[in-house]
């Protein structure tokens, strides 16, 4: 692993000081890198895209409507068939659906504390919100393979827009409608748990050096505490890059998780993709001339409404598709997660056991001066980069990141076998309900005045302190993955059994091994515990 010391002394000169993006030299400041937002350094990719007229482009009547529905902000009324009234799109995109609530739960109802009881901490980790796609997605090949095709290239029917159209979508950083979502994610926590904060204090917030990482936590808190938040909080700034420790890209020092080794979910999300737009790609050949055009390049069509929708507001690609092809789309982006990030996964436990080392820290009072894993120990390991006093801890990271956290605290529940073949109906790592853009994980601790029994009823005894997980507004329960926490109505666990579960969280995920060690690449369905089977 590289040192941890290159975040812990060096400083920077003032914030409006003219500097290249990852210059990381020192000057006259006394303020700490990690603490610096001004000019960002590592922000990667940061182009954008031209700008949308949906005023304009917007065909509004998707005739044969009888009711007319405005943008909110995005045009999500596109007609598309086979779809019911009750039904969307946008809620079939995996990591790349705009931020929805899971709208049917992970298998437990709803409870308002009882009471008595009180929230006494809570720690937020969170996605971004909605992008422009990452450098090298396969929407920027198929742009440039229109482009290259001028004078060839000829399109019908349906796929008509093509002739005039071209790729003019930027990279990475947040759209509009991303900055929107982690404002109102803001605001919604303020709602929740505004009492938590010290009005008295001033918070530490983390996230990453990517430019869509920093502008969401600036955003969330723009939406938590107002325009006026660097008065409450402080941002973190974590350097984000290759082989550099950080436990909210975790990735990026896990060497075998961007390697052949790692490549299951790959394999199964394009064995899944042939089958189901072969129909589709039939479709479209009959109405493209002058180029070969592929299932790849079919995938890249349908990848592309959700993005130009979240830059523009409409995409004419979205309706090319019918509602069946677009769950088989969540189904690839599905098994993409399992098999790259999850139980399916060699290295799905290493890249998130950082972030769990972290939070059991925060929970258990002490800071971290080891290194069994990518978190950075000079930060981790001072109270002033790694505080321990706060009620309120909000924390920004990736789509596979978080994946790879609900993996290593062992959510048992979302590792079923996903078949490559087929379509297995409804299933619990659907990624749409896990990590749409600006996905939360709210991790509750609560205090009740004696036992809560499983049936939340209260019994003689002792204050006893639960732990409840909330992704995306809905209660994962914990018993389903560690019997240990009972069959609670709630989802909640004892807090100290929980920490103890957690004990192995460590060992089972292998880190050094896994990330850096030198084991044969499996088939995706052989790995089943997100660890390397040898």
């Amino acid at each position: 692993m590289l040192s941890n010391s290159l975040l812990g002394i060096s400083t920077l000169g003032s914030a409006n000081a003219s500097k290249k993006s990852g210059d990381c030299s020192s000057s006259s400041t006394t303020v700490p890198q990690y603490f610096q937002t001004s000019p960002e350094l590592w922000a990667g990719p940061t182009a954008t895209g031209r700008a949308p007229f949906l005023a304009q482009t917007n065909p509004v009547s998707f005739a044969p409507t009888v009711t007319f529905v405005p943008n909110t902000p995005l045009e999500t009324a596109v007609p598309i068939v086979g779809q019911s009234p009750n039904q969307s799109i946008f809620q079939l995109m995996g990591q790349l659906s705009p931020y929805f609530p899971n709208p049917s739960g992970f298998g437990v109802a709803e409870y308002p504390l009882p009471p008595g009881a009180n929230i006494t901490h809570v720690q937020m980790l969170s996605r971004h919100g909605s992008r422009y796609p990452t450098t090298g997605a396969n929407v920027y090949a198929l742009g440039e393979k229109i482009a290259n095709s001028t004078g060839k290239f000829r399109a019908t029917g349906l796929l008509s827009f093509l002739n005039d159209w071209a790729y003019e979508l930027g990279a990475e950083i947040l759209v509009p409608k991303g900055r929107q979502e982690l404002f109102d994610s803001g605001v919604l926590h303020y709602y929740q748990y505004a009492q938590l904060y010290n009005p008295h204090s001033k918070i530490i917030a983390r996230t990453t050096t990517q430019d869509r990482m920093l502008k969401s936590a600036e955003y969330f808190l723009a939406g938590f505490f107002g325009l006026e938040w660097t008065n409450n909080a402080t941002i973190e700034v974590i350097i984000e890059a290759n082989g550099f420790n950080n436990s909210l890209a975790g990735y990026d020092n896990c060497n075998n998780s961007n390697s052949f080794r790692n490549a299951g979910g790959v394999n199964a999300m394009n064995e899944w993709v042939e089958i189901y737009l072969q129909n589709a790609t039939t479709r479209f050949q009959s109405m493209i001339h002058g180029v070969n055009w592929t299932v790849a390049d079919t995938y890249a069509a349908q990848t592309m409404c959700p993005y130009e929708t979240v830059a523009y507001g409409y995409s004419a690609f979205c309706n090319l598709f019918t509602y069946e092809e677009w769950q088989n789309f969540e189904y690839s982006l599905d098994l993409y997660f399992a098999g790259s990030s999850s139980f399916q996964s060699p290295t799905g436990r290493a890249v998130g056991v950082g972030y769990v080392q972290e939070m059991l820290a925060r929970l258990n009072n002490h800071t971290l001066g080891y290194s069994g894993s990518q978190i950075n120990t000079t930060l981790d390991n001072n109270t002033v980069t790694f505080p321990l006093n706060q009620s309120l801890y909000f924390d920004f990271s990736h789509d596979t990141n978080i994946m790879s956290i609900l993996t290593a605290f062992g959510f048992r529940q979302f590792n079923e076998l996903l078949p490559s073949t087929k379509h297995p109906g409804p299933h619990n790592l659907t990624v749409s309900h896990l990590e749409p853009f600006a996905a939360r994980l709210d991790i509750e601790i609560i205090e009740t005045p004696s036992p809560l029994s499983e049936d939340r009823t209260y019994a003689e005894g002792q204050k006893t302190s639960y732990i409840h997980f909330i992704l995306n507004q809905r209660t994962i329960p914990l018993g389903v993955s560690f019997p240990e926490c009972g069959g609670r109505l709630d989802g909640w666990c004892e807090l100290g059994t929980f920490l103890k579960v957690q004990e192995n969280a460590e060992a089972l995920a292998r880190y050094d091994y896994a990330c850096n060690g030198d084991y044969a690449a499996v088939p995706y369905g052989n790995v089943t515990d997100g660890a390397p089977n040898n």
